[in-house]
């Protein structure tokens, strides 16, 4: 019953569409309209409001840290429970028909209620990428894939499970993007305001 309990918050939690609703009070009409038509923070940023991307970021991030350490006090499987809800929940959320995000930022809140170690590394390469190439996408695979492969080094063993179920669930709702990237297509992120 906890784990159900655990599951069951956690997706409620995380299925919190917090782009779409700080884009309609910013006055940005609904944000899946835009640039990838994606709810998530750099798909925000391109409506050119740094500020309301870098809280949609924040915002994403807290729901899935709050997932892992409200469950926590029940233990760690309910712990690990709810961060997988709050990915599943920010990736397929009910009130959206179940068309969400890419679940990179609500990811990175687990591992950091999880094992900061490999939030540190992942949010570290996130960052290099993004300033090397300025391709969102890749940047998030790449973490992804690292978070994956030093989990088992610094994290428990049932939590680098978790990590990289995770990490798996994070590239394959990059399959697009990675089609693009192949065929040279994909959308760069641009930090100016036009």
């Amino acid at each position: 019953m906890i784990t159900f309990v655990a599951a069951a918050g956690g997706y409620a939690l995380g299925s919190i569409p917090f782009g779409l609703v700080l884009g309609r009070l910013a006055g940005h009409g609904d944000i899946r309209d835009i640039g990838s038509g994606n709810i998530g923070a750099t798909n925000v940023l391109r409506t050119g409001s740094k500020g309301l991307a870098a809280l949609t970021l924040l915002l994403d991030l807290g729901k899935g840290w709050a997932a892992v350490a409200i469950a926590a006090r029940w233990g760690e499987p309910a712990a690990l429970t709810a961060g997988l809800g709050a990915v599943v929940g920010h990736m397929f959320p009910v009130w959206l028909g179940f068309r969400g995000g890419k679940g990179v930022a609500t990811a990175l809140g687990v591992l950091i209620g999880l094992a900061w170690p490999v939030a540190l590394i992942a949010a570290a390469l996130w960052l290099a990428v993004v300033f090397v190439t300025r391709y969102s996408s890749l940047a998030a695979l790449v973490a992804a894939a690292i978070a994956a492969a030093v989990a088992p080094f610094l994290a428990g063993g049932a939590a680098a499970v978790l990590i990289a179920v995770l990490a798996l669930l994070v590239i394959l709702r990059h399959h697009a993007n990675i089609r693009r990237l192949i065929a040279g297509r994909e959308h760069r992120i641009s930090f100016r305001n036009d």
